[in-house]
């Protein structure tokens, strides 16, 4: 018969991820993904000309601060400074993110591709690591973006007579708002970007074209920038002072990971082929891939032009007393311009938008962080189970911004270093996948790795600007480490805790032969014996014959033996699986040997469910327990009689008792031996 997945078995059920009976439980574990009637939801697509704008509330918005960062860092130099990173942004991070998104499709982005580039413990560290800068950004995103709002909020001169002093209130109601609606349901989130984004944008255009308007009117303005940049040297002086600035204008890079997360909800010009032959892989949607780099070319391009407007203008009109730490236009710059050159009335309609498109970017932030965590955590068995429940991660989220905001007063220049380290740790790693990528792409093909030359290059350009920027902001690698180290303590908890899981996604037959013989087991009660060796391997001390003899002599055993013989998976990092069964017959007796497990006990005891046996046989080891633990939760192997038997026990203590009985039976639970040499 050919070898071949022919069917699937049913999964038993996991009671650590049912439904908890109280209401309070309920709710905070519902996941609001069905639709209709209990259907899974299935979320629109849209044209890329309106998701860009959901990209954009997370990039666009860094304009509220940008220019004000950007002066504080680099002075009468910004604007060369901001034209590094534009042309950083469209020859380096751009070319970058178009790669990704042609490997990682699904919306993943680095982190998924980096997971298949390098697999095992080594990759899922790497993973962690990178989630714990992932976490940084994005939770920096969510408490920067509210000390900002509160800041423009503050110094509106209609609110600030109300609200002096009071930024760390404002921040943390923020904060505490953008939870409240996040529990209640976040829904037609292009919509709303699209009403929040465009008006912002065409406010900064106003302002921006004010401001060289008025420099225009004003060529001193121009003279004096001039005289100050001669103070700072000239010709390649200037040219190298701005390539060393760049790294401090870092967070003008937020928003490439956002571009490719989005992925899913982009639709292409023409419907994507769904049609592949059996067994291979299904085709890339070329039409959305396409749509989506002309979405982040489009962001890319927009923001560049905005970036370089606002730094020129704001670094030219404001006197160097307001940009200053504590001036008026510290962390407003634009704001400050709309004030002073439009009056109050047209500034206090900018400083609303700016409000409510910085408070969107710390709800694309926590969106991100909705989708990143129970994509990884949970699949790796590093995280409970209830993190794949949004309600409940909204909570723990909310409460770090809570934290996070105390600690930094919400002071928005404070919380710079952090942000920029989280957006270079993204882009260096996207850099480094995507560069992974085309080397083993060129190996596989057998072909000089050429395009690998150039991301090469990048990614040495983003591992300088990342170490620059440790360097310059040391606060910012120290946040990230708090996130990492916590992440990897609580990863190693969660795996300890769910090691006597199961462990088994899916269980499928890889004959046709198989599929029929499981049926046979099944309708007899059988014995399961665990064996480390097949039959014919000479080798091994005993054969499956010398072994039933033994059964029968010292333990009287009746009816057929199942024989079970676990491989495990090449990837033992994996926490899951789907395991392949393969049935043979031996006389009266079967030969079951299991395919691609992620643990032998765990799966041994999976399979004493499904059988429902008279007994289960398992040998034991004198070897060190110690030992035998650290093999189990790092490679799946170790003390397997013990072990099983401690799944099985912990797994019927968490089922109802009706469960674990039929009518006519007192137990259907098989007795258990473990035996030694």
């Amino acid at each position: 018969m050919p070898d071949r997945p022919r069917a699937t078995l049913p999964t038993l059920p996991t009671p650590e991820a049912s439904v908890p009976s109280t209401r309070l439980g309920k709710w905070l574990l519902d996941s609001g993904e069905k639709g209709e009637h209990g259907k899974p939801h299935v979320h629109p697509t849209f044209p890329w000309w309106k998701v860009i704008w959901l990209t954009g509330v997370d990039y666009f918005s860094t304009l509220g601060y940008q220019p004000g960062i950007a002066l504080l860092a680099a002075g009468a130099l910004a604007p060369l400074a901001t034209v590094a990173l534009v042309l950083v942004t469209l020859f380096a991070a751009l070319p970058i993110y178009v790669s990704v998104a042609g490997r990682s499709y699904l919306g993943h982005g680095s982190v998924s591709m980096l997971e298949k580039l390098l697999p095992g413990w080594a990759g899922k560290v790497f993973v962690l690591c990178l989630l714990g800068f992932a976490s940084t950004d994005f939770v920096i995103t969510m408490t920067l973006s509210a000390a900002d709002a509160s800041a423009h909020l503050i110094q509106n001169p209609y609110m600030e007579p109300y609200l002096a002093g009071k930024q760390l209130v404002i921040t943390l109601g923020l904060l505490l708002l953008l939870g409240a609606v996040f529990l209640r349901g976040f829904n037609e989130a292009i919509g709303v970007a699209t009403w929040i984004a465009v008006p912002y944008l065409l406010l900064n255009g106003v302002v921006i074209g004010r401001g060289f308007v008025e420099i225009a009117h004003h060529p001193e303005t121009w003279v004096n920038w001039r005289h100050a940049l001669s103070l700072k040297g000239s010709g390649m002086g200037l040219v190298f002072a701005s390539i060393l600035a760049f790294p401090k204008l870092a967070l003008g890079l937020s928003g490439f990971e956002t571009g490719v997360s989005v992925m899913p909800l982009i639709r292409g010009r023409q419907p994507d082929s769904d049609v592949h032959a059996p067994g291979a892989p299904k085709p890339p949607p070329v039409h959305r891939i396409a749509a989506t780099r002309i979405l982040l070319v489009g962001a890319a391009v927009i923001m560049s032009g905005f970036l370089i407007g606002s730094s020129f203008v704001t670094s030219l009109l404001i006197p160097e007393s307001a940009w200053r730490d504590g001036g008026d236009a510290s962390g407003r710059a634009l704001a400050w311009l709309a004030h002073f050159y439009m009056g109050d009335v047209f500034g206090t309609f900018y400083d609303a938008s700016t409000i409510l498109i910085l408070w969107f970017a710390g709800a694309s932030a926590m969106a991100a962080m909705l989708s990143l965590i129970p994509r990884y955590l949970p699949r790796f068995g590093m995280a409970p189970h209830w993190v794949g429940s949004p309600r409940p991660l909204i909570l723990v989220l909310i409460a770090i911004d809570i934290i996070v905001t105390l600690v930094f007063k919400a002071d928005v220049e404070a919380q710079g270093g952090a942000y920029a380290t989280g957006v270079l740790a993204l882009i260096l790693s996207a850099s480094v996948a995507v560069t992974l990528a085309f080397v083993r792409e060129a190996k596989e093909a057998r072909r000089p790795a050429r395009l690998a030359v150039p991301f090469t290059l990048i990614t040495i350009v983003f591992a300088y600007t990342f170490v620059d920027n440790i360097i310059e902001r040391p606060d910012g690698i120290i946040i990230s480490t708090i996130f990492i180290v916590s992440m990897l303590l609580i990863s190693a908890v969660s795996r300890y805790q769910r090691a006597t899981e199961f462990r088994v996604e899916k269980v499928a037959f890889a004959t046709i032969d198989s599929e029929m013989l499981w049926r046979e087991v099944q309708g007899q009660k059988v014995s399961m014996v665990a064996v480390k060796q097949h039959e014919h391997d000479a080798k091994h001390e005993y054969s499956h014959s010398a072994i039933k003899r033994r059964l029968k002599q010292y333990y009287a055993v009746e009816g057929a033996i199942a024989f079970i013989h676990v491989d495990l998976t090449p990837d033992r990092s994996a926490f899951d699986s789907t395991i392949s069964l393969r049935i043979a017959r031996l006389g009266d007796d079967f030969r079951i040997t299991v395919s691609n497990a992620t643990a032998i006990a765990n799966t041994i005891a999976y399979l004493g469910e499904l059988v429902q046996p008279r007994a289960i046989f398992l040998g034991l080891t004198r070897e060190n327990p110690v030992g035998q633990a650290m093999k189990y939760l790092l490679w799946g192997e170790g003390e397997t009689g013990i072990l099983v038997y401690q799944i099985l026990l912990r797994y019927w203590a968490q089922l109802p008792e009706d469960e674990t009985t039929q009518p006519g039976e007192t137990s259907v639970r098989p007795r258990i031996f473990l035996m030694s040499d």
